[in-house]
């Protein structure tokens, strides 16, 4: 069932640069939350008004439209105070949410795990709470429709101290969580594993990458926020080093302050990575936008210090030829072609030889146990056997702290 809806948006001195992107953004969002858009409002303005964000004529003519299109709820793209929205929705007679609770009403279809469940929990119970008018009026319409769904409706309660209870359990739980997390996470390092990570704003195709190289069968879809919770698979490189690849959510422009609060183990999980895979749409009208976007959060993340690899990805729907990329080092791949996951293989392969250290070793030709070891262990790129010593002599690549390395020190030192 999908509800009739009505986008407001203000074009300000401070938002113009970006202002088209972003009202295309959020109308891919209502139609990921199950919207039907009825009509597009814009307003030009050097900034928003203070009390109802547009002018008071413009929500004059918001109700009009209302009625006119029978539609049943109304969507601004600019955060809105609990006044802001009480007072539009007073006025025009139907509710009205910001786009940060659609974004939160999204998160909350997509939540698969108990971790994601309780973030979007969290997320929304914080953004409730200064909400509540006390009369439990902004609670009236929770599970009615876009904005309202989510793990945690049927536990909402009136009472703000009932929620302030809830979100301390929840903060407790999460950290328990987080924890568990962490020891995994403390594990995977210890084996010497190669770690990846694949980041990109939403709707790039990092699922799909994942399913590519992995055939994880991950939810991957044409939607925004197709993932949600972090997942990690094992990927062997054709060489036979084994490494791991984790999914996490997609970016967004103007990201909910609750949700990099609540999504922070999500993006935690590849701050420990060894090198980053960032997934970019190349058919995308706003590639530089949302690069942007995706390096302007590492930043905030502070993970921008980690080696990066930029897959250009759905090259399928553009002319290869005159795509110019604009972050190095890259390839430009379809994840939906054949070819795509031998380009993307040698394009990972080439970056982990750029990050690891070079061995040469001598193995004995009945140490089988760690002729395997090395093979998945590390990236082997040739293998000599002397007859005369029957000794393998292995050319590879390895991590500085792998056991390789030091018996390569250790062969030298003998």
């Amino acid at each position: 069932m999908s509800e009739r809806v009505i986008l407001v948006g203000v074009e300000t001195e401070e938002n113009k640069q970006n202002y088209l992107e972003s009202m295309q953004e959020l109308a891919g969002l209502t139609k990921t939350a199950h919207g039907e858009i009825v009509f597009s409002m814009t307003q030009k303005r050097p900034r928003v008004d203070r009390q109802t964000i547009i002018g008071k004529g413009k929500v004059e003519e918001l109700t009009q439209l209302v009625d006119a299109h029978e539609a049943e709820l109304v969507i601004f793209n600019h955060a809105m105070t609990p006044r802001q929205s009480q007072t539009v929705e007073d006025i025009v007679g139907v509710p009205v949410i910001d786009r940060i609770q659609l974004i939160l009403d999204i998160f909350a279809q997509r939540a698969r795990s108990k971790e994601g469940k309780l973030q979007v929990e969290l997320a929304q119970l914080s953004y409730l709470l200064p909400r509540l008018m006390g009369q439990g009026h902004s609670l009236s319409r929770l599970g009615g429709g876009i904005g309202t769904r989510g793990p945690g409706e049927t536990k909402l309660e009136t009472d703000r101290r009932h929620i302030r209870n809830r979100i301390s359990a929840i903060k407790k739980e999460l950290k328990n969580v987080e924890a568990h997390r962490e020891r995994s996470r403390q594990k995977r390092q210890q084996s010497n594993v190669f770690q990846m990570g694949l980041i990109g704003y939403t709707n790039a195709g990092k699922s799909t990458i994942l399913n590519l190289l992995t055939n994880a069968e991950t939810y991957s879809k044409d939607q925004l926020f197709a993932t949600l919770d972090p997942l990690t698979k094992k990927w062997q490189l054709p060489q036979g080093m084994q490494t791991t690849i984790t999914d996490t959510v997609g970016f967004i422009q103007d990201l909910p302050t609750q949700l990099i609060d609540a999504f922070h183990s999500t993006l935690e999980e590849s701050k420990g990575m060894d090198l980053l895979l960032h997934v970019v749409d190349a058919s995308s009208e706003d590639r530089l936008q949302q690069e942007q976007t995706v390096m302007t959060l590492l930043k905030d993340l502070e993970m921008d210090d980690i080696p990066i690899l930029t897959i250009y990805n759905k090259a399928d729907r553009i002319d290869p030829f005159s795509f110019t990329p604009t972050l190095f080092p890259n390839t430009l791949i379809s994840a939906k072609s054949s070819k795509g996951k031998e380009v993307l293989a040698e394009a990972i392969k080439k970056e982990i030889m750029e990050l690891l250290e070079p061995y040469l070793l001598t193995i004995k030709a009945e140490d089988g146990q760690s002729l395997n070891a090395v093979r998945r262990e590390s990236l082997v790129l040739s293998e000599t056997f002397e007859e005369e010593k029957e000794v393998y002599q292995v050319r590879g690549f390895a991590k500085r702290s792998s056991v390789w390395i030091r018996r390569m020190d250790d062969e030298l030192d003998g």
